[in-house]
């Protein structure tokens, strides 16, 4: 087995989970709207985030913690029909995890927005459980 870092992991934990290609993250870099995305493949992490992501960049929070929390829950679904069993790496590097993880990043962010302490605090630590160079990647949950 190895780690996120592709280290060999010497406590012997759960392999990595890495998720099937999206068809939603697909149609997004081919440049199609999210809103859109989201309509036609509800089971799109990736659309969810993306959703997400542009109600937090709107100033629209709730919006937010609603898109993030529908794609993060969505995700969670993909995870443990791919063998996830509620821990383990889920690593940033395998592009189809992506979408799970900017959807837990996203919610983190909205969570700290509408003043949802435990749920940031609960949140950083699963996506530093799922891959410790997510943060790295998505950027601070909060200030």
């Amino acid at each position: 087995m190895t780690s996120p870092s592709g280290r060999p992991d010497l406590l012997g934990g759960p392999p990595a989970t890495l998720l099937p290609t999206e068809p939603g993250a697909t149609a997004l870099a081919a440049g199609k709207a999210a809103v859109d995305v989201a309509a036609e493949f509800p089971a799109s992490s990736a659309a969810w985030a993306a959703l997400a992501e542009g109600a937090l960049d709107g100033g629209r929070a709730v919006e937010a913690y609603a898109y993030a929390r529908t794609g993060y829950h969505r995700g969670l679904d993909v995870l443990r029909r791919s063998g996830w069993r509620g821990h383990g790496p889920v690593p940033w590097s395998h592009e189809p995890n992506r979408g799970f993880l900017r959807a837990l990043a996203a919610l983190g962010r909205a969570a700290d927005a509408i003043g949802e302490t435990e749920e940031v605090t609960r949140i950083r630590a699963f996506l530093v459980d799922c891959d410790p160079s997510a943060p790295d990647q998505l950027g601070p949950l909060a200030p």
